[in-house]
């Protein structure tokens, strides 16, 4: 009795060491307030504000195009230095942007999604690739905040 007691007790801890917190999940319209701002200036104004604030911030512009209001980028490379030097295993992570700046009337909205790049390479030639949506509100709250000023120094008011 007193073995299945302290099997029973193990196996519990272990099970419960092992539990993740539940993953929030947040409907598509939640999704898009998050990452969607509407501002009262134009086009020429909201485009440009967009595009110094990503260099801004660390991201290198792949693509833009003010006809279509699509611009993308990506920040630097972050690799693990030491899961390479000790296991082998090339571990690459990298964020890219994408934007759509839409303008509406006398109103300019702007959608951006950040999507993070996981990238590992093991021995042998196997590589293994994970993106994932960034869904933290944090990062996009910085990044209106920034572009907001960016417009109002552009713009004068």
């Amino acid at each position: 009795m007193r073995k299945i007691l302290l099997s029973f007790s193990i196996i519990l801890l272990t099970l419960t060491g092992c539990m993740m917190e539940p993953e929030v999940k947040l409907t598509p319209l939640e999704i898009q307030s998050m990452q969607t701002r509407t501002y009262n200036h134009k086009m020429d104004v909201v485009f440009p504000s967009v595009m110094s604030v990503l260099q801004d911030i660390g991201y290198s512009i792949n693509t833009a195009d003010i006809q279509t209001g699509l611009i993308t980028g990506e920040s630097a490379a972050e690799s693990d230095k030491a899961s390479k030097f000790w296991l082998g295993i090339s571990n690459v992570s990298q964020t890219k942007a994408n934007v759509f700046i839409e303008e509406l009337n006398s109103e300019t909205s702007v959608r951006i999604n950040f999507v993070t790049t996981n990238k590992k390479s093991f021995g042998y030639g196997q590589t293994d690739r994970e993106d994932v949506q960034v869904l933290s509100p944090e990062p996009y709250q910085n990044a209106f905040e920034k572009i907001e000023n960016a417009i109002f120094v552009r713009s004068g008011s």
